[in-house]
């Protein structure tokens, strides 16, 4: 269940919210009937309309990268997007980038390669690009080498560098938050946990290293 209480249908007076929901949810109430038409429980949309603006400028966002005013390939957009999922660790982004990718024609050996794109040799240098950059701002924080972004200006225009750079951080953000509310695939468990250790085994875990005979 999401950390977060989910909007049923006959709270929602919000005219936008409503649309969305119909258009996902057709008549259906998504908190009693959960699911969307991408296999999803849907919650993601139904935590959000607690606050109706948000719901507004996040979706308002997913039109954003979409528009076709935007200069950047929408398949380096995808490598941003999914990349950036994987690198927070959302199952959610991970999973529904996947599918994207393969719809802006990426092949089934790209999209299994982002995990290890950086040994990978299905990528062109843009690309690789493109994926070093992502992990400089998911994974550094922003830091980035001169030598990675020497190799974006090589390929991409400063306006899609922007674009480039304000999408992924947006994914970021919306990895962070599903994994952090448990929304849609990433209601996991926690899974670093203390593994019991077997009974009357000391409390000196590393006891073993004191006692080996020095050479």
């Amino acid at each position: 269940m999401p950390r977060l209480r989910e909007i049923p249908r006959s709270e929602v007076t919000d005219e936008y919210v409503l649309a969305l929901y119909n258009n996902l949810f057709g008549e259906r109430d998504p908190v009693t009937e959960p699911g969307t038409a991408t296999g999803t429980p849907g919650n993601w949309w139904t935590v959000f309309a607690q606050v109706p603006d948000a719901f507004k400028h996040t979706t308002e966002g997913f039109g954003f990268y979409r528009s076709p005013n935007r200069k950047l390939d929408p398949k380096l957009r995808e490598l941003g997007q999914i990349r950036a999922g994987y690198a927070v660790g959302s199952q959610f982004v991970y999973s529904q980038h996947s599918k994207a990718m393969r719809f802006e024609g990426y092949s089934d050996q790209q999209v299994a390669a982002i995990p290890n794109w950086s040994t990978a040799d299905c990528f062109s240098e843009v690309e690789r690009a493109v994926l070093a950059y992502t992990d400089c701002l998911v994974l550094e924080r922003g830091r980035v080498p001169e030598g990675v972004f020497d190799v974006l200006k090589k390929h991409l225009s400063e306006v899609e560098i922007l674009e480039l750079t304000y999408i992924t951080c947006t994914y970021m953000m919306h990895a962070v938050m599903s994994r952090a509310l448990k929304l849609e695939f990433d209601d996991v468990d926690e899974r670093v946990l203390e593994v019991p250790a077997p009974d009357g085994a000391t409390a000196d875990v590393m006891g073993m290293v004191d006692k080996r005979e020095k050479e």
